[in-house]
């Protein structure tokens, strides 16, 4: 779990407020929330299947949704949405096999009718088709759908070569305990919402649209805070109860399209990721028990930071620079030398950097009593090889937290750049 944090300007518990994908022009932002808010209290009727938001047509006069039902992220853009927007408060991630038989054809009509649906649903409309009046009554509530290829795609579709070089499986690692059957898969969708029927709604709606051309590999379902629910925006909380995600790499750095996104020119990747990301997916299960048994002091040396704060041990506030070569009175190391946060620093890393965004989970009780928790762990980079995999190899050769973790499942996906207005996403590899 990479010390790295969500941008400032989208925090990782961002306040209720207007959630515009940066694709957008800012008047394109504020007229479509103006837009919902009219909606709400007019009952103006959106989409050519006659769907207003909210779903229905609400009586003049009618209270407007709140600010947090109200937010809303754009389906067309330069990048896909769920990549640089806050954390949401509820995620399924979900991968898919194509049917057998299906290939590039029927692939091609499925993420058709996948990004129709998610640019309905993430506007705050229903389904085109048979919806099940599950997020009746909400509005958009934050909804980000994001699609993605895995490795397995392009040979049941007859398109080898255009699979990207950085799309090669992981590589394995010594710690990794990894389910086969909760790993990889032909496609992937990340939902992410601030609602968890409007999350449920478009899971559900998504699992319809694959009819017959695909079926469900495997699903988790996690979570965060909602945002609000703290007095000031903060980085948020993970289950072992440290803050998760200090040092993320923001927008406002000049390095972070280089970083996190595939450039639209003088790339080795196939053109038809210009503007993607790869998005590593893993399963990480926190071993609470465990964990819970040290003091918080010892806790804290694990991590590197303070529970209470986040701060280096080395002294400071969250952001303040981590002294790695500072001492006690003894000599020792104040940050001891396989701390995570210490371990998993960019710069002990060649400078390879990723954007986290995870979610947490909780799938139950075991047989023998332990809690099923941990860490749905998303990162986002240009390229894997430089990001993720520079850092976990580091993680597995001595991070302290490896004794308290354990990844269980694990995947990598290639997702291509936003969809124009009259693409879907995916269209230029499908039809290129």
């Amino acid at each position: 779990m990479p010390d790295q944090s969500l941008p400032e300007a989208r925090s990782a518990e961002a306040p209720p407020g207007e959630t515009v994908s940066e694709n957008a022009s800012p008047e394109e932002g504020i007229s479509r929330r103006r837009l919902l808010g009219t909606a709400a209290a007019t009952g103006l009727v959106l989409g050519a299947a006659g769907g207003a938001v909210g779903y229905a047509s609400a009586p003049a006069g009618a209270t407007p949704l709140t600010s947090l039902g109200e937010d809303m992220a754009m389906f067309h853009g330069k990048h896909q949405p769920g990549i640089t927007e806050g954390l949401q408060a509820r995620g399924h991630l979900v991968a898919f096999d194509l049917a057998a038989g299906a290939g590039r054809k029927e692939a091609a009509a499925l993420l058709r009718r996948w990004s129709t649906t998610a640019q309905r649903l993430m506007a705050g409309e229903p389904a085109a088709q048979d919806d099940t009046d599950v997020a009746r009554d909400a509005g958009p509530s934050s909804l980000t759908i994001t699609f993605g290829f895995g490795n397995s795609f392009f040979s049941r579709t007859g398109l080898e070569k255009q699979r990207p070089v950085s799309l090669d499986p992981l590589p394995d690692f010594s710690s990794d305990q990894l389910d086969k059957t909760r790993s990889n898969g032909d496609l992937w969708v990340q939902i992410g919402a601030n609602d968890a029927l409007v999350a449920f709604h478009a899971l559900r709606t998504i699992q319809k649209d694959a009819g017959s051309a695909a079926k469900v590999r495997w699903q988790m379902n996690g979570f965060n805070r909602t945002p609000g629910a703290t007095a000031h925006t903060m980085t948020a909380r993970n289950l072992m109860g440290q803050l998760d995600g200090t040092r993320n790499p923001k927008p406002t750095e000049s390095t972070f399209d280089k970083r996190i996104f595939v450039p639209a020119s003088g790339s080795t990747d196939p053109a038809w990721m210009a503007n993607g990301s790869y998005a590593v997916v893993r399963r990480i299960r926190m071993l609470l028990d465990d964990w819970e048994k040290l003091s918080a002091g010892a806790q804290e040396n694990v991590i590197g930071r303070r529970k209470s704060n986040g701060a280096p041990l080395s002294g400071g506030t969250e952001t303040t620079a981590m002294d790695l070569e500072k001492t006690d009175a003894k000599g020792a190391l104040v940050v001891p030398i396989n701390a995570h946060a210490r371990i998993a620093r960019p710069d002990q890393n060649g400078g390879a950097a990723m954007l986290r965004r995870p979610f947490s989970y909780h799938d139950g009780i075991a047989a023998d009593g332990t809690p099923d928790a941990g860490l749905l762990f998303v990162c986002w980079q240009a390229d894997p090889l430089r990001g993720f995999v520079t850092v976990q190899r580091k993680l597995d050769r001595g991070d302290a937290l490896s004794t308290y973790v354990r990844h269980e499942a694990s995947g990598l996906f290639a997702v291509p750049g936003g969809a124009a207005e009259g693409e879907y996403v995916g269209q230029r590899l499908l039809e290129g």
